[in-house]
């Protein structure tokens, strides 16, 4: 049988009984990082997942080490994300002035409403080059 403690929580107690301490779960849990070169020069970073606050350190670490590497073009593959918040379009948005200033091409891709969403709403969409598919960015 659990035992029973006295919790205080927001100044009240309770009566409450001993819970498993769950951990909670790592960045690395939440997204995976892929990465592809199809081509001497070209990069295909593959993100499955979601990239929020959490994930979002993992992910720009990810694109800072391709796009400050020999890479002349890196296509950031989005087609597996399944959400995207404000802190992964800022490092989007980071990301993307990085390669332009030094002679990066950097596109995305994605055709579901997960990142189109936020892409439109934002007015991001305007901001990079997005294709449905991979092939379809390499081919560009």
């Amino acid at each position: 049988m659990a035992e029973n403690h006295i919790h205080t929580v927001n100044h009240t107690e309770s009566l409450l009984p001993d819970m498993p301490d769950l951990a909670a779960p790592q960045a690395d849990q939440l997204i995976e990082l892929s990465v592809l070169t199809p081509s001497a020069g070209t990069v295909v970073l593959g993100v499955s997942g979601e990239i929020d606050m959490f994930t979002t350190p993992l992910l720009r670490s990810a694109l800072d080490e391709q796009l400050a590497g020999k890479n002349s073009r890196v296509v950031l593959d989005l087609s597996r994300v399944s959400f995207l918040g404000s802190s992964g379009l800022a490092a989007l948005v980071d990301c993307q002035h990085f390669a332009e200033d030094h002679g990066v091409g950097f596109c995305l891709v994605s055709a579901n409403r997960s990142v189109q969403r936020p892409l439109t709403v934002t007015g991001l969409g305007d901001v990079f080059s997005t294709f449905p598919s991979v092939s379809e960015a390499l081919a560009a």
